[in-house]
């Protein structure tokens, strides 16, 4: 925890705009590139983005001067990206788009980055959000367990079984191990 995160809140909480602004400045990279990684979607990233910010200033008040700051705003980024997840699934897909979504010989050729992101987006959600919190945040289990509520065997269970799913799809798609990159060497 950095020693001036309660100092910060405390500005921010007294309405100071510089302290609010540096609040955000600080943390939107890591929120941006939590939601990008679970929705897949740089505008819909942006737009949680914004909203994880305003929630977390409505909610400063009960964040624990005990605790770090970046798991409580993982926390919110994550529940509100699946929140928009979930809301999004329940939008019926016109029957040529699903058509277009399965086929995955309609998709043209990407690099492993691009290739990893459209893996990703088949994963159910809570694999997902382990994966991405474990990889890109570099959060160890025992983190993502507070951040989702789970015990820290579940979330060894959902990183083992995203890896799992994520590989056998890369496979399908083409993507052959390089030897370079951890998600093959299982």
């Amino acid at each position: 925890m950095s020693n001036d995160e309660p100092d910060l809140v405390q500005r921010c909480l007294s309405g100071d705009a510089p302290s609010m602004r540096e609040f955000v400045e600080r943390f939107q990279g890591m929120i941006y590139q939590l939601c990008y990684r679970m929705l897949g979607h740089r505008q819909d990233a942006e737009d949680i983005a914004q909203e994880v910010f305003l929630r977390a200033f409505k909610s400063l008040h009960r964040w624990d001067s005990n605790r770090t700051l970046r798991p409580w705003l993982l926390t919110i980024a994550a529940n509100r990206c699946k929140t928009f997840y979930e809301q999004k699934s329940r939008k019926p897909i016109p029957t040529e788009l699903a058509y277009l979504q399965e086929d995955t010989s309609l998709v043209p050729d990407h690099d492993l980055a691009e290739e990893l992101q459209l893996a990703l987006n088949t994963l159910r959600d809570d694999y997902r959000t382990c994966f991405t919190l474990f990889y890109q945040q570099d959060l160890n289990c025992a983190e993502i367990g507070e951040i989702m509520d789970r015990p820290q065997g579940t979330i060894k269970t959902w990183l083992h079984r995203a890896r799992n799913e994520l590989s056998e799809y890369l496979k399908r798609r083409g993507v052959t191990p390089d030897g370079k990159h951890e998600l093959f060497n299982l």
